[in-house]
């Protein structure tokens, strides 16, 4: 009679121990996981550093002079051949496949180094565009308590329910407290203005932020359509006078962070047809839009009665580029992928405050994303199930 197998000593060691490890790893935060595995710009640098022909190619890249300041973007950009030879050089490196996120640290730097290592690229080519942001879509559980808004009439407008359901919560405040002083008064400074909108948009959380932005309005109702308006400061935000739209463009492109945000707007809200087919699903577009926020190249509400939007910006005086003008303007007032994502996101939280579906809705989304926060990615799997058949295969 076979005797029955056992584990050794040092194996059943070994098994307690890594078992609670797929467990450990899968609670945790994707985000800060992603991260660790993303080749972002800075992370790829170092990399690049640890070479002496990849390091010399970034360096004398890094010393070409770029302007940006031309007269139109859709034409060829005269690069010098030593950079363009610098940038052949680095193309099987990993900083050509570099990317950044749109809420790390030193995002500034990242961009920097995603720009030095593509000058090749043109802002007003849609096929040469490739947005430098992590293409990835993650989210967080809602935490907006709906039973909060007792104090106010059953009949307020949504943007003012969405403007109390930010004051509730302490982060959301601070920050829309510290955007509104700086955007507010006679003494108004513009550029602290925009920095301060774009902490709100990137650090406050998403729905938070796309309440207060996308919050429904009735044709008629004035008031909501202001509040709505005033959430990006028009103004402070917005130039006193609006400027060409090719001009603003320059601007925008003379920087990189605006030329980031401007490059995740074409690549993730362009229509890829003349049918209207966009690019990418709705959600990424939201949060390019909203990305643009705070930039030279900051968009708004056009009125108080709809909810059609545009650049602070005209094509009049144009010359011979008004076409290509009145393209650029065309892709924020007439964007079908726009417009659309900006409609639905409405539709979504005027369902939010129905009476019948508000508290379900959020029941439902809370256990939703916290049954896929606690969900083990897919390589924890495969982990554990390599180690579990690994030691069973050492008892035998």
């Amino acid at each position: 009679m076979a005797r029955p197998v056992s584990l050794r000593p040092q194996l059943r060691i070994v098994l307690l121990l890594l078992l609670p490890l797929p467990l450990l790893l899968g609670a945790g935060d994707p985000l800060l996981t992603e991260g660790r595995l993303t080749n972002n710009c800075i992370q790829a640098r170092r990399k690049c550093q640890a070479s002496a022909t990849c390091s010399a190619a970034y360096q004398h890249l890094d010393s070409c002079i770029y302007s940006a300041n031309t007269s139109s973007l859709s034409e060829e950009q005269s690069i010098p051949a030593a950079c363009l030879q610098a940038a052949q050089q680095l193309k099987n490196s990993s900083l050509m496949g570099c990317t950044c996120h749109r809420r790390m640290k030193n995002q500034a730097t990242c961009l920097n180094i995603y720009w030095a290592v593509h000058p090749a690229r043109s802002l007003g080519d849609y096929e040469l565009d490739i947005s430098p942001y992590e293409d990835a879509v993650t989210s967080k559980p809602w935490k907006m308590n709906l039973g909060k808004l007792n104090m106010l009439k059953p009949d307020s407008d949504l943007c003012l329910k969405f403007a109390m359901l930010c004051t509730l919560n302490d982060k959301c405040d601070r920050l829309r407290k510290a955007y509104g002083e700086a955007c507010s008064g006679p003494r108004c400074q513009r550029q602290v203005c925009l920095g301060q909108l774009r902490t709100f948009f990137e650090k406050a959380a998403e729905h938070h932020a796309q309440g207060l932005l996308l919050c429904p309005c009735a044709p008629a109702d004035r008031s909501c359509g202001d509040r709505r308006r005033n959430t990006i400061a028009p103004g402070c935000a917005l130039p006193a006078a609006a400027p060409n739209c090719l001009q603003l463009r320059r601007v925008c492109v003379s920087d990189p962070l605006c030329r980031s945000r401007l490059v995740d707007f074409q690549t993730h809200c362009h229509p890829m047809d003349l049918l209207g087919t966009c690019a990418t699903e709705q959600s990424r577009c939201l949060r390019a839009y909203m990305g643009l926020i705070g930039t030279a190249m900051t968009p708004n509400f056009v009125s108080n009665l709809n909810a059609s939007v545009a650049l602070s910006c005209t094509c009049r005086g144009s010359g011979n580029l008004q076409e290509e003008c009145e393209r650029l303007e065309g892709s924020f007032s007439r964007n079908p992928c726009l417009m659309e994502a900006i409609a639905a996101k409405m539709r979504f939280h005027n369902q939010l405050f129905s009476q019948d579906w508000a508290d379900s809705t959020f029941s439902v989304i809370e256990r939703q994303e916290k049954s896929l926060a606690l969900r083990p990615h897919p390589w924890v799997s495969s982990l554990f199930s390599c180690t579990l058949t690994f030691i069973l295969q050492l008892s035998l």
